[in-house]
């Protein structure tokens, strides 16, 4: 048996739409329903979300245990990549009694209604904050073998280190774990296992992008390969890897068989050099939001970008034409806002396939014939703002 503790909580997307009751451990139940195995789940069961956890209970057969809540907590996304909106806020979500469990293969989530004190024999830790993450054991939580998945922001924040190495030796040794998987995005993932040298692994592409929720569908994955399957940490982190670009693609779950994912998700990328061109209008509150938005996530992900907006400015233009061009030089792979039409756009669009430069293009509410050229010239056009950005990250230099 695999046992879950996390939230459940419901979740609401504006773009591309979603509106479920899923939560990190709630997802996770659902992502290894498939595998044979008796899922059990303790979560903090509110009352506003009993017709959610009975669905999970109904469709795919997951145990669900736990103390009845009266409030539910609620995230509320722009878009999938985006820094959701708490309901309740963080600060004012009470603070239940801790959940107490043993278990002989466990997946802890950190939770925002509370804590669970868990004992296993393998046990896996996700904190799941990227605000205030907590050590495992600081809850009196114990383990036989230890392995804890944290993001570059989660690392950071609990070693005070920036180097992903540096990192995850820092929390191997203070936290006294026998695993440390670092994720990074559109970089992959570090692996770290005490008294081994460290495995990179790369992350898999998927033509579309759904990140709401990839954090947990990893954690699963890696605790049914590493916790259940007992395969070396490395190979369980690498099926883990191609199991949430599966999810990414398909926003399926439950997950497929390890043949499958070995089979289906075998495009490796590595984030490519260089510098990106974001092509975009910024003359109007819309527009400007959407430039704003697009750069802070690259630059999120550790990509270097040149913003008209930002680099060079508003000016007059013969200033303007040249300094942009000048930067659009120095970048090798272009991200354009189609929407609207724009004419600086476009022609700096022409100008990046003349100069052989890639070109990813996110076009929304745009009509066919304003995308015959780009589309015939080369460029790669997506609806999805979040499919967009990753496919800007992975596009070869």
């Amino acid at each position: 048996m695999i046992t879950i503790t996390g939230g459940v909580y419901r979740e609401r997307c504006i773009e591309p739409h979603w509106d479920d009751i899923f939560g990190s451990g709630g997802r996770a139940a659902t992502a290894l329903a498939d595998y044979g195995v008796d899922i059990a789940l303790h979560t903090y069961r509110a009352k506003m979300h009993f017709d959610g956890l009975e669905n999970l209970k109904a469709a795919f057969g997951i145990a669900i245990h736990g103390p009845e809540v009266q409030d539910g907590v609620e995230f509320e996304y722009i878009h999938s990549l985006g820094t959701p909106r708490i309901t309740p806020r963080p600060d004012a979500i009470p603070d239940h009694p801790r959940i107490d469990l043993e278990g002989d293969v466990v997946l802890r989530f950190g939770m925002l209604e509370g804590t669970a004190k868990v004992a296993g024999r393998r046990v896996v830790y996700d904190p799941q904050s990227a605000f205030d993450p907590r050590p495992y054991r600081e809850n009196g939580s114990t383990a036989e073998k230890l392995a804890v998945i944290l993001n570059r922001l989660e690392g950071r924040r609990l070693s005070g280190l920036s180097e992903p190495q540096e990192i995850a030796e820092s929390i191997l040794a203070s936290w006294d774990v026998d695993v440390v998987v670092l994720k990074m995005g559109g970089h992959g993932a570090l692996v770290l296992v005490k008294d081994e040298a460290p495995v990179a692994l790369p992350s898999y592409r998927s033509e579309n992008v759904w990140k709401i929720g990839s954090g947990d569908v990893f954690s699963a994955a890696f605790t049914y390969f590493w916790g259940e399957k007992e395969l070396p940490a490395a190979e369980a982190a690498d099926l883990a890897s191609r199991a949430t670009a599966y999810y990414c693609g398909t926003r399926a779950l439950p997950l497929p068989d390890a043949e499958t994912l070995r089979k289906e998700v075998t495009s490796a990328v590595a984030p490519r050099g260089g510098k990106v061109y974001l092509a975009a209008p910024f003359f109007n509150l819309g527009e400007r939001w959407i430039v704003e938005e697009v750069r802070d996530q690259l630059l999120h992900m550790e990509v270097e970008v040149f913003s008209p907006l930002h680099d060079v400015g508003i000016g007059p233009g013969d200033v303007v034409a040249k300094a942009d061009l000048a930067g659009l030089d120095e970048c090798s792979v272009v991200l354009a806002i189609l929407n609207g039409g724009d004419a600086g756009t476009i022609f700096e669009i022409g100008y990046a396939i003349a100069k052989g430069i890639p070109v990813i293009a996110l076009a929304q509410n745009t009509r066919p014939e304003d995308l015959k050229m780009p589309i015939g010239s080369g460029c790669r056009v997506y609806e999805d703002l979040v499919t967009a950005i990753y496919q800007t990250v992975w596009a070869e230099p």
